[in-house]
């Protein structure tokens, strides 16, 4: 009995080191998961404060700080007039020399990581490295279809899913050779596509007061390898002729359906018969080294 009992001790023994030690183990965890809470809140509270505390964008160099330490980005500075809001006192002379070495340090991943893109960017310019990504995004320029994909991923879905093999055929144009499109002015959108690079171009036009502005984009990321274009664009009619000639084709991750300020024709009221458009386009390739 004395030994059963000497057996069974030990065995009461282990059994109440496992239950503390197993204890441990889910304190040290619940510790662990806090202290990594607290880690996330701390990188999220450090991100936090590197964004204007007026305007809530976040700073871009150069950082602005008024005598007491009172901040403001570049942006606001002119629309308080360079006058602190917490104090009163100038604010846009004096920089903050400090935040703005720690934000050239900061570097955090391309919103395009998860398509492939493997960059790093400064904080605060995530958006201009978007518009330049070549994995950023596009938007198919069909109304009332939402895919999303790039450039490339883009003209296949518009073939196959809006476009049939005829008119696909149809609407290829090449660069260099001026072609003919005719276009209702109610429709405000027209799709075109180049022969060699597949990227689709967008004519649209736009109704206002004075008449029809008409301009053309492609809906392509502004990547650094990309070829680039200009456009020329003219309008006849009775004798008449609109000619306008841009520098660049505008390439835009998404069409934007409001009027244009730069990069446009307009056909005055006075030249406009009806609601159908005939105009001449020539894409032309712009020398890349």
């Amino acid at each position: 009995m004395v030994g059963a009992a000497a057996i069974s001790e030990p065995s009461g023994e282990g059994i109440g080191s496992n239950s503390i030690l197993s204890q441990k183990r889910q304190l040290s965890s619940s510790d662990g998961a806090k202290r990594d809470a607290k880690k996330r809140s701390t990188m999220l509270m450090d991100l936090e404060i590197l964004d204007c505390p007026i305007c809530y964008e976040a700073f871009t160099i150069p950082i602005f700080q008024c005598d007491n330490g009172h901040l403001a980005c570049a942006s606001c500075c002119p629309k308080l007039n360079n006058k602190c809001p917490a104090c009163a006192l100038p604010i846009g002379h004096n920089r903050w020399r400090a935040m703005e070495s720690v934000l050239e340090s900061i570097l955090i991943p391309c919103p395009n990581a998860k398509f492939g893109c493997s960059k790093n960017v400064s904080y605060g310019k995530e958006s201009t490295h978007e518009k330049e990504c070549m994995f950023s995004q596009c938007s198919c320029p069909a109304l009332d279809c939402s895919y999303t994909g790039s450039y490339n991923d883009l003209y296949t879905h518009y073939v196959t899913t809006h476009s049939g093999m005829e008119l696909y055929q149809l609407h290829k144009f090449n660069c260099d050779i001026s072609f003919t499109v005719r276009m209702n002015i109610s429709e405000k959108i027209l799709i075109r596509t180049e022969y060699l690079t597949n990227h689709l171009f967008a004519v649209q036009c736009f109704r206002e007061l004075y008449g029809v502005y008409v301009t053309v984009s492609c809906i392509a990321p502004s990547a650094p390898g990309l070829r680039q274009f200009s456009y020329d664009l003219s309008y006849t009619v009775d004798g008449h002729t609109v000619i306008y000639k841009s520098p660049e084709v505008k390439r835009v991750l998404k069409l934007n359906f409001q009027t244009p300020q730069e990069n446009i024709m307009l056909i005055p009221n006075s030249l406009l018969r009806g609601e159908m458009l005939e105009m001449r386009i020539c894409v032309k390739k712009l020398n890349q080294e």
